[in-house]
């Protein structure tokens, strides 16, 4: 089983907002105004909530009309006595949680980075869902199921130099299902990509 470490934390600060989706909510310019549904973003594995992807995901969810959370996984991801990757059964059923509420008032959007992105896609499978971002997806995780999502529209970053999920995987995974996958010159951190995985992120939530 892979070891997967996601990248660092950004200094503690605010972790935004766990709003009900389809709720009235004030903007920056005084206006208020139905959101236009919920994203549920998933901080990889030995990240946390205020990690530099998640957060910039979040930033621009907010900038578009979408109300966000940043679930906390590292109480589940530090129980190694589960196995190298902590509690992942304790992950999914943390995020479905969440999502089946999310669900009930409005569109979700669920997004992922490494370890959060095959918990996002497994957790579509169960919940009404309207649009995946996967930042480098693990197709298969040892004795886990390999990943799968529900049939909906589909946006993927990964990294040519991903040392960890074999890029090869990714792009026969996302044209199975006609995914949007935009491959990029980096690491599994994609530490040199964030402002491009952003992008992808707002280019997705745009289209819905």
């Amino acid at each position: 089983m892979l070891a997967f470490d996601d990248d660092p934390e950004l200094p503690k600060t605010f972790c935004p907002s766990d709003a009900d989706a389809g709720a009235d909510r004030t903007f920056p310019d005084g206006g208020v105004r139905v959101s236009r549904g919920h994203c549920i973003l998933s901080h990889g594995f030995e990240s946390g909530p205020d990690a530099i992807k998640v957060t910039a995901l979040a930033d621009v969810a907010e900038r578009l009309g979408w109300t966000h959370e940043r679930p906390d996984y590292t109480d589940l991801d530090a129980r190694r006595e589960l196995g190298r990757l902590g509690d992942i059964q304790g992950r999914l059923q943390r995020l479905l949680g969440l999502a089946r509420a999310a669900a009930e008032n409005g569109p979700v959007v669920l997004a992922g980075s490494s370890l959060g992105s095959y918990i996002a896609a497994q957790v579509s499978l169960q919940v009404p869902t309207r649009a995946l971002f996967l930042m480098v997806p693990p197709i298969r995780l040892g004795p886990l199921p390999v990943l799968d999502a529900a049939p909906v529209p589909i946006s993927i970053v990964h990294a040519w130099g991903d040392e960890l999920i074999a890029p090869d995987e990714v792009v026969a995974w996302a044209q199975a299902r006609s995914a949007r996958l935009l491959l990029v010159d980096d690491g599994h951190r994609l530490a040199s990509h964030v402002d491009t995985s952003v992008r992808a992120f707002a280019e997705l939530l745009e289209s819905l």
